[in-house]
């Protein structure tokens, strides 16, 4: 019991800081009340609940990092996942199925990445290496999907037309439709690509930032940052292909025309 009760007092102790740090928040709540934007409930209700999220997570870490068995590190994951697929089958809420989709995306994208990256022995299978790692992909992935499934079905919409003169002319539906898919792929890959290009350059990612703030070699944080823009990249370009993919066939009928009832809301 003295141990719980050292380790909760040293939690305590070390939540000072960042309650120290909400100062800046009520700076930015008392300039959206100055401004009269009406974020201020909002704003308040965002950081507390980050700081409530983030410090049951702490816990959470804690007891599993003690965890011998890797059962812990596949549940954490696959939680991880079904909340990232619920959130991106929101953005993409008028695709059939979307969440379903979303999260098999995601799944298959940080899977097949992390399955190389311990293969290839890059990080070894430990709930300090793994669940940091899946975690960075599978945010990432998340945002790649939804933007994928949105803006691939809001394309066709836009260009009903095209899609069905191509169809009316003999196209396959994947023919008639490889244009709004690569325009999707695209728009939703280039943010990764455009962060890849000019990491370090604009800012320090968070990785890199948190092994320099913990004491660790720049050179050290740089060799792993490396490592993580490569796995997003990985991860993302195979989490929004899978993604296209499975929401393209809901959006024709058996007959390869237009299901029509997929594109009626906006």
């Amino acid at each position: 019991m003295g141990w719980d009760l050292d380790w909760v007092e040293e939690f305590l102790k070390g939540m000072i800081k960042p309650t120290a740090a909400m100062a800046v928040v009520l700076m930015a709540v008392i300039l959206s009340h100055v401004q009269k934007l009406g974020l201020e409930r909002e704003m308040i209700y965002s950081i507390l609940r980050a700081f409530l999220q983030l410090s049951v997570i702490g816990f959470v870490l804690q007891f599993i990092f003690t965890q011998k068995n890797s059962g812990w590190i596949l549940l954490a994951y696959f939680f991880m996942v079904c909340v990232a697929g619920y959130t991106a089958g929101q953005r993409a809420k008028h695709v059939p199925r979307g969440k379903y989709v979303a999260g098999v995306s995601i799944l298959a994208g940080t899977s097949v990445t992390m399955f190389l990256l311990v293969l290839l022995k890059v990080f070894p299978f430990t709930p300090r290496y793994i669940i940091p790692v899946a975690g960075m992909m599978v945010g990432n992935t998340m945002t790649v999907t939804g933007v994928t499934m949105k803006r691939l079905r809001d394309d066709i919409k836009t260009q009903t037309n095209l899609v069905e003169t191509s169809l009316a002319l003999g196209a396959t539906p994947r023919q008639a439709t490889h244009q709004q898919m690569k325009r999707a792929l695209i728009l939703a890959l280039s943010p990764v690509l455009d962060n890849t290009k000019t990491v370090g350059l604009i800012s320090l990612p968070g990785a890199m930032t948190g092994l320099i703030m913990g004491g660790a070699s720049p050179l050290k944080a740089i060799q792993l940052q490396i490592v993580v823009m490569n796995m997003l990249v990985g991860a993302s370009t195979v989490s929004s292909i899978t993604s296209a993919y499975l929401c393209w066939h809901a959006f024709f009928t058996k007959a390869y025309q237009l299901e029509t009832k997929v594109f009626l809301l906006n």
